[in-house]
């Protein structure tokens, strides 16, 4: 509900003379509700309509979508001829007050600064090793003992948990984002379309599974790990919003075991596969969550087309980058990711 004594502050200290300030509910629709503002002043009165979004469906459901909506609303509203003029976009804060933040040209955040080596590093040193050593071991440990924790929090939102999978089909960050930036000849529009069709036939099959949504990540890529002291860390980067799917964070890490040594040796082997097996292994047992393999399928559609893409690794050869493609293309096509078969997939 719309804080209205805040609201009044503002538009007296927004608007000259204001003496009195009305406010009544206009009406409410499918998207939110309306508010109308009358200011009365020594010169007459003025009216302007407060416009609220709900906060769960159609892509609204974190206050940075409702931001990010009344922002392109102010910057757009006045391009239209005919249009009504936006005033400004207003920000209710913890204390109750309300403070305006429309009108930047841009927008910056500010973060406190990590330390430490991100776990990229002790993937490019896999490639020197015959297997993995103590400390690596105890670092793929600590990240799906960290993973396993923050996914047993779960949220009854089956809105969410279906945004999570149309986002990572559809989002501009995700499978059709990624490959809107691949350059033409390096996969053709219609073999794009045909791993989209697939993750959309992908996304129907698991939205009967809302009840897994979870606390999550959401970029959990060894670029946002960072190891400062053993086998503890701090995480960079949050993506995309608190709730989704575990196997977002599954797959965001573990694809990064297979392009690693796909990149240098063509298949699966080594500290890598040993890896990759030890990272399931040891989720499923700490999480208890069997149900992952027959969920993971979408989202390393998704992961694969990022590592794949040569605007990120150019490096990566054509025959690598197909064998990339062909482990998305017969994931989508199986049941169940079985790790043990990753080199079946690369095929």
């Amino acid at each position: 509900m719309i804080n209205e004594d805040a609201l009044r502050a503002y538009l007296k200290g927004r608007f000259r003379d204001v003496t009195r300030v009305e406010i009544r509910k206009l009406g409410s629709g499918v998207q939110g509700s309306g508010f109308l503002a009358e200011l009365k002043t020594p010169g007459g009165s003025k009216s302007y309509v407060l416009k609220t979004l709900l906060s769960e469906g159609l892509g609204h459901d974190y206050p940075s979508d409702r931001a990010a909506v009344f922002l392109l609303d102010l910057d757009e509203y006045g391009n239209l001829p005919k249009h009504v003029k936006a005033i400004d976009v207003l920000a209710e804060k913890e204390d109750g007050s309300v403070v305006p933040i429309g009108g930047g040209k841009e927008y910056y955040l500010l973060m406190e600064e990590g330390k430490g080596r991100d776990y990229f590093t002790d993937l490019r040193q896999f490639s020197s090793k015959d297997r993995l050593d103590a400390m690596d071991v105890a670092k793929v440990k600590s990240m799906t003992s960290y993973l396993a924790e923050i996914h047993s929090t779960k949220k009854a939102s089956r809105p969410l948990y279906w945004r999570k999978l149309r986002d990572t089909v559809g989002h501009g960050e995700c499978l059709m984002g990624v490959f809107d930036t691949y350059p033409d000849s390096v996969l053709s529009y219609e073999e794009m379309a045909a791993i989209e069709k697939r993750a959309t036939d992908w996304r129907a099959r698991l939205k009967p599974k809302y009840a897994r949504l979870s606390k999550i990540h959401g970029d959990f890529h060894p670029g946002n790990i960072w190891f400062e002291d053993g086998a503890d860390f701090i995480l960079l980067d949050r993506s995309r919003g608190p709730w989704g799917e575990p196997a977002d964070d599954i797959t965001a890490l573990t694809i990064n075991y297979i392009f690693f040594s796909v990149k240098d040796y063509g298949t699966v082997k080594g500290p890598y596969h040993e890896a990759l097996m030890l990272f399931y292994d040891d989720y499923v047992r700490q999480s208890g969550d069997e149900e992952i393999h027959s969920v993971v399928p979408l989202f390393y559609a998704f992961r694969g087309a990022v590592v794949a893409n040569p605007v990120f690794y150019p490096d990566l050869t054509p025959e690598r980058r197909s064998a990339i493609f062909r482990f998305v293309n017969n994931v989508l096509a199986s049941e169940t990711f079985e790790p043990a078969r990753v080199n079946d997939y690369l095929g």
